[in-house]
């Protein structure tokens, strides 16, 4: 029997939503984002073990933000890094067992249980699976000569996450030495010469960022009866 697990990275900053709150903490149709998230891995079907990665000094405030909201999901917290390498590193520490992980950024509450379970089994088949969607707008490259240039989108594909590996070949995978060029696990796991697997992705699985991005993604849940 296949052994599943989620990494929920809560690293991010209220900076851009102009809040002294951390995202992930902010509310979302009455309680915290990440609270959401948590739900959408726990609603999956697998049983993934839930381990959220959160600063050393939020780890109180979220065990009241569990007490005032009744919040009785199992889940593990871990101890955040420096960056999000070291976060996600960190989460990977605390698997002892073979099996699947699934890593998603803790601020993309409106991912479907759907497209986890995909992930999942993609991963499962396949060694790994990252989910992306195709890019709608036109894309140019800034450059110093021209200042910019038009690229074909139908080249290029926005990542989103989970990004879902075998356990055991993502913890040697981030046994490298950090680099800033290391922006995600699908990054990772190519610089240690892995070749990545692409899914669809979904349009409003999408990370907030912004204050507008609360009341996009509160319009859509209460649209899934959430």
């Amino acid at each position: 029997m296949t052994n599943y697990y989620a990494i929920l990275v809560a690293g991010g900053s209220g900076s851009r939503m102009q809040s002294m709150v951390a995202k992930q903490f902010l509310l979302l149709n009455g309680k915290p984002v990440i609270m959401h998230t948590i739900e959408a891995f726990h609603r999956c079907g697998l049983s993934p073990k839930i381990l959220v990665v959160l600063n050393k000094h939020q780890h109180f405030y979220w065990a009241e933000l569990c007490n005032i909201h009744h919040f009785k999901i199992k889940h593990t917290v871990i101890e955040g890094g420096e960056q999000r390498f070291h976060s996600v590193k960190n989460g990977l520490d605390a698997i002892t067992e073979a099996g699947i992980v699934a890593i998603h950024d803790a601020v993309r509450p409106l991912v479907s249980p759907e497209l986890i379970s995909s992930s999942y089994h993609e991963a499962e088949r396949k060694g790994n699976c990252v989910v992306a969607i195709r890019p709608t707008d036109s894309i140019r490259k800034l450059t110093a000569e021209q200042g910019s240039i038009a690229l074909n989108r139908n080249d290029f594909a926005l990542v989103q996450t989970p990004q879902t590996f075998d356990v055991g070949v993502l913890k040697k995978c981030y046994e490298v030495p950090y680099s800033s060029e290391f922006t995600d696990d699908a990054a990772v796991a190519e610089h240690c010469g892995m070749k990545i697997n692409l899914i669809e992705g979904q349009r409003e699985n999408f990370k907030i960022t912004y204050p507008e991005d609360l009341e996009i993604a509160s319009i859509l849940l209460k649209k899934r009866g959430l």
